[in-house]
């Protein structure tokens, strides 16, 4: 029975080409976008499982309040370690105090490279389940002890056997390789650690020494994994007052809370406002896979209607088929028979379709993706993706056509009725309504990053070139340096500073001004720089002066931003006293707002002094008349002679600045392909009610050719049905895209409007969409010769 079923079915795919065509491709298509999204949304869910851990591994945060406000991160002081260890003992299995991931150079002879690395305490890599390939994960336990990642090993040593050679880390000290661990997957948030050296040798060095009692210096990461049968959420509970106890009186103002963040929330839920935990990438799990979900509905959609459509061709099988005893669950049987066939070939297109887009997919959405085409459970899921796609498809049609009275239709007084066309119109209405709120959501994402990228950034980006340093070779030969490179006539000006222009990397609390509020908790950007820093970035002065060389008093003085002038209300600031720790510092000039952090949120205020160094990042300003080719080489030929040990390289501060949009602009990029494809699936099942329409009206139409309608005439009358139902979808999908999207600017501060004119050019595509796609076989049957379709009569 099944043969003969799938015999039947065959047989109709191949009397019907193109209603088969739409039906299979337009399915091929839905899936194939289903099975991408799956991809990524299986990639997003198994973040950081990788670690066996996972469940008992949580990473030790912090809120606290200034103004009113709650700031949560993950900055924690050095003290908390041994507290935790000590009162706290038996609640953890393992307590990991981590330094922040930063770049360094690697160097084994006459090979220089140069990774991202940390430091961290010995027992992290066996928290952490490394999967050591030499060496054990025991190997931090000496302070001159080295663990690097296979990709660091290869690069280094080759093939050679690493264990025991020695590495010389940023030109200074000398570490044993003791382990060498398998990279980390791409999707673990340690995946670019390359190497990770001894938290005995960070916490000793120059430059990171900490106080074992300062509980308000917050700048390193701690990881903790809970004994096993321990409860994390009342662990955290536990020790949400240990640091508020230690603190100094003044400074309980600001109410730390210690909480554990689990390494389940660590990429999905990683964004809190207000001390809240709102989410994060999580959102963007759930606004993809309602759009595949969407994506395939409408190519069922597209199924449904020309499966039902074409009902009056079918019903004589279905009366002569009942007539002879067929009962209806077998004639239910034999359609969704039909419909699956349909989803098999559709899935088989499908993969073909997976096959060559997931590369581009992967690029946009900078995942490493590929099909599992050797594991059982892919082709399981896929088998029960098929059955329930053609479920879906070839339920409602099942139904209906099975739904035939056999005396009806042998009689031919058939006739699907007035209504019978109903649900059809309401699934086309359905079909443009996604679509058109998908075209709006990417218009929206679209205008909302080009608002922001045409914020006034209040520096020039043009030219500027940041050397993130990883020694102090540069500061300590920074005159040289820079009068060399002035000297070439490709640089206009060389800087330091202790952050980039695209980041603020220290902020300070203990900021005191005359009429200053006692009670208020406050948080600076605080940035050191050097005299030649203004002329570098061209910042732009509303008040006083900039810093200068000739004015030895300049290194006690201070540069506000129109941020803190204003948070800290000072009428006329410059020649103000500003107290920051204990020193006296004179404010000399206000600049306009420099967009340091994320371009959707206010200005932070911050401040700018005069420092010794050594600074984070070297400052080159590209003369406009000069080649950028021809500049680079020079830099990277002064910068070769004064740092001879660490590889040159080199950020341009505008390709920083682009990266802020990163996110945004993969989100618009994806959705407006789900858009396009969702509105190509529309507009091919348009295309085939169309000619269904077309082919079943084809003797009214001779009529009315006769009588003297006009071609004009014809296709106003057949266009005009589906015109109207993308009309009713407009006002169904306009105000829902408004509701969702102006929800979605809201989590900016600084966002774009939602101008009328979005939803008037969406309204006029998709109408002109609707017309250029009907309108083929409008025209096609207006122009039929009447003799043709009337000489039977």
């Amino acid at each position: 029975m099944i043969k003969n079923y799938l015999k039947i079915a065959w047989r109709n795919l191949i009397k019907n080409k193109a209603s088969s065509f739409i039906n299979i491709g337009g399915l091929a298509v839905g899936m194939a976008v289903a099975m991408v999204i799956g991809l990524w949304i299986w990639d997003e869910l198994s973040f950081d499982k990788f670690h066996q851990n996972y469940d008992h591994i949580a990473m030790v945060m912090q809120s606290e309040t200034n103004n009113g406000t709650i700031n949560t991160g993950a900055a924690i002081p050095l003290p908390l370690d041994a507290e935790l260890r000590k009162s706290y003992g038996s609640d953890f299995k393992h307590v990991v105090i981590s330094s922040w991931n930063d770049p360094h150079v690697l160097s084994s002879g006459e090979k220089k490279v140069a990774y991202y690395g940390t430091f961290m305490g010995s027992e992290g890599p066996e928290m952490f389940t490394l999967n050591m390939l030499r060496g054990t994960r025991n190997g931090l336990k000496e302070p001159s002890s080295l663990l690097i990642s296979q990709s660091v090993a290869k690069a280094l040593f080759g093939e050679a056997d690493p264990i025991g050679k020695t590495v010389r880390l940023d030109n200074q000290a000398v570490f044993n390789v003791s382990g060498v661990y398998e990279d980390l997957p791409r999707n673990t948030t340690l995946h670019d650690v390359a190497f990770i050296g001894p938290w005995a040798y960070y916490i000793t060095s120059p430059g990171n020494a900490r106080s074992l009692t300062d509980w308000g210096d917050n700048s390193l990461f701690m990881y903790v994994q809970i004994a096993d049968n321990a409860d994390m959420a009342k662990i955290s509970k536990k020790i949400k007052d240990i640091k508020l106890s230690k603190m100094d009186p003044a400074d309980k103002k600001y109410k730390p809370s210690i909480f554990l963040q689990p390494m389940s929330k660590w990429h999905l839920y990683s964004e809190f406002k207000n001390g809240v935990n709102v989410g994060g990438a999580i959102q963007y799990v759930w606004l993809f896979g309602i759009i595949g979900v969407f994506v395939l509905l409408l190519a069922c959609i597209n199924f449904m209607n020309l499966s039902t459509a074409r009902s009056e061709k079918r019903a004589k099988e279905v009366g002569i088929r009942k007539a002879i005893g067929s009962l209806r669950g077998q004639l239910i049987y034999q359609f969704f028979c039909e419909s699956l066939l349909i989803a098999i070939l559709a899935f088989s297109f499908s993969l073909l379709l997976l096959v060559l887009v997931l590369p581009y997919f992967n690029d946009i959405a900078n995942k490493q993706l590929a099909v599992l085409w050797s594991s059982p459970l892919f082709w399981i899921l896929g088998a029960g993706f098929t059955l329930f796609t053609g479920i879906i498809a070839g339920s409602y049609p099942a139904l209906y056509l099975s739904s035939f009275q056999p005396d009806k239709v042998l009689k031919g007084t058939f006739k699907a009725g007035r209504f019978a066309a109903v649900p059809r119109k309401v699934l086309v209405v359905l079909q443009f309504s996604v679509s058109v709120v998908l075209i709006i959501g990417t218009i929206v994402v679209f205008e909302q990053i080009q608002f922001a990228k045409n914020r006034p950034v209040g520096y020039s980006r043009d030219g500027l070139v940041a050397i993130e340093t990883t020694n102090d070779d540069l500061h300590r030969n920074f005159n040289a340096l820079r009068t060399d490179l002035l000297r070439s006539g490709a640089i206009s000006e060389v800087a330091e500073s202790s952050s980039s222009t695209t980041g603020v990397n220290n902020d300070r609390g203990d900021v005191s001004w005359k009429g200053k509020d006692p009670a208020m908790s406050d948080s600076f950007g605080n940035i050191y720089v050097n005299s030649q820093y203004g002329k570098t970035v061209g910042w732009q002065f509303t008040d006083g002066r900039d810093f200068s060389a000739n004015f030895i008093s300049d290194s006690s003085a201070l540069v506000l931003n129109q941020a803190a002038v204003k948070y800290m209300g000072l009428k006329n600031p410059v020649g103000e006293t500003i107290q920051i720790g204990k020193k006296y510092l004179t404010v000399i000039g206000v600049i306009k707002n420099m967009v340091m952090e994320s371009p959707y949120d206010p200005v932070k205020q911050t401040f700018f002094r005069i420092g010794r160094g050594p600074f984070d990042d070297v400052l080159i300003k590209i003369n406009p008349q000069a080649g950028v080719h021809d500049a680079l080489s020079k830099i990277a030929a002064a910068c070769k002679t004064y740092s001879p040990s660490v590889p040159f390289s080199y950020k341009f501060a505008d390709d920083e600045y682009a990266k802020k949009f990163a996110t945004e602009e993969r989100v618009g990029k994806l959705a407006s392909a789900f858009a396009i494809l969702a509105i190509f699936i529309s507009c091919l099942g348009l295309f085939g009610m169309a000619s269904f329409m077309a082919e079943q009206r084809t003797k009214e139409i001779g009529v009315r050719k006769v009588l003297g309608a006009t071609v004009f005439g014809l296709w106003r009358l057949i266009s005009k049905d589906f015109v109207t139902l993308v009309i009713i979808s407009l006002f169904i999908a306009i105000p829902a895209a408004y509701y969702f999207m102006f929800r979605w600017l809201q989590n900016y501060s600084y966002h774009a409007a939602l101008s009328w004119w979005i939803f008037a050019a969406t309204a006029i595509g998709a109408v002109l969409i609707t017309l250029l796609t009907v309108s083929y076989q409008s025209i096609k049957a207006a122009l039929m010769n009447p003799v043709k379709s009337l000489r039977s009569e």
